[in-house]
């Protein structure tokens, strides 16, 4: 008996032991304490695509016990909405949560790694980050502007913007200014319109006052909020300029590097969990969104299908020229463009088939 006492005692003396030796304090008390600013491009009141870096920001403290702190930042509390990757670059603040393609006048090949007009939906875009080297080209790229750039939310195939007038033809597009980002811009000046780079805030008193024609945000949800059918009544589709637009976490390079391993995973995966709830809220919320506004006097209509053909004409005769004189660009656009080539034959077997037999049976009232 005494034998067993002893055994039992020195048993629960060996797992105190090991437990002391692994607490959670102790591990928790060899991380170092990082706090991070993160200038978003985004208004507070967007809560989709702002709040996906309160989810990244949530997270990341969640998994590291509150060590790595990061807080965010609306557009114009540090820096304006399209001044983030200038801030990241130059060490103003740690990170930032943008569209890349806000800063193709530094180098149209930002432009891939959000969206690019005829490029890839919101899966394929993912398909060519993780498995198609396109992250790998895109932090190669980033390297000159200081910058380590982690995927941070995607909305979905995008609308095509709302329009004080209708459009009917190529011929309606002269002239028109246009609030619209990235590289559709350069397309559509082929087309005779004259693009304008307005941060999310600055759309609706520009739209209102008339300083622009047009003006193409997100979809439904945000567009709703943002109050365009007030001052616009017609709402196009698709958005052929983003048929999957990424967002991205930038981090200043050498902060990065200062990063524990473990820090950095855990980087990673706030952003990932942020880039899954983003594309999720979206196509939730949007279905609700413009069924509401149709209710409310939108009038929904598609691109004509010769204006779809003018602008995919352009987008093609503007990749050649841009390829021919920037090898920055071609050098991603190469491997895009064939990846892009794949998927769009994969997706013609089965998912679009589905989803098209879908299409026409909500069309038919048979849902």
């Amino acid at each position: 008996m005494q034998r067993r006492k002893f055994l039992k005692g020195a048993g629960v003396g060996a797992i105190g032991a090991g437990a002391a030796t692994f607490a959670a304090p102790a591990i928790a008390q060899s991380m170092p304490e990082v706090k991070w600013r993160c200038a978003s491009s985004f208004p507070k009141s967007l809560d989709t695509i702002f709040g996906a870096g309160e989810i990244m920001t949530k997270a990341l403290a969640e998994a590291t016990d509150n060590k790595f702190q990061i807080r965010i930042y609306a557009g114009g509390e540090i820096v304006p909405g399209l001044q983030v990757a200038d801030a990241v670059q130059a060490g103003t603040v740690e990170c930032g949560h943008t569209a890349s393609y806000y800063y193709i006048g530094k180098d149209p090949t930002f432009a891939f790694d959000t969206a690019v007009p005829f490029g890839l939906n919101a899966r394929q875009q993912d398909a060519w980050m993780i498995h198609g080297g396109g992250r790998q080209l895109m932090n190669e790229f980033f390297k000159d502007y200081n910058i380590h750039a982690i995927t941070c939310g995607n909305t979905g195939a995008q609308m095509g913007g709302w329009f004080r007038k209708e459009i009917k033809s190529v011929d309606d597009l002269k002239g028109l200014k246009f609030r619209i980002g990235g590289f559709a811009g350069q397309v559509l000046t082929k087309l005779g319109v004259v693009p304008q780079q307005l941060a999310g805030g600055d759309i609706y008193p520009a739209l209102e006052k008339g300083t622009i024609d047009a003006a193409e945000w997100v979809g439904p949800y945000d567009d709703q909020k943002l109050g365009f059918n007030k001052v616009a009544q017609n709402y196009l589709y698709p958005g052929w300029w983003e048929g999957g637009p990424q967002l991205s976490t930038f981090v200043n390079t050498a902060k990065w590097a200062e990063l524990p391993k473990a820090y950095q995973a855990a980087l990673e995966n706030a952003c990932a969990k942020a880039h899954t709830w983003m594309v999720a809220k979206y196509d939730a919320q949007n279905p609700k969104a413009l069924r509401e506004l149709v209710g409310a006097g939108t009038k929904l209509a598609p691109f004509p299908t010769a204006v779809m053909e003018a602008c995919y004409a352009a987008a093609v005769e503007l990749y050649t020229e841009t390829a021919a004189k920037n090898p920055k660009f071609k050098k991603v656009y190469d491997s895009w463009k064939a990846f892009r080539n794949e998927q769009v034959l994969w997706f013609r077997v089965a998912e679009n088939t589905f989803d098209n037999f879908m299409a026409r049976t909500s069309a038919q009232n048979k849902l």
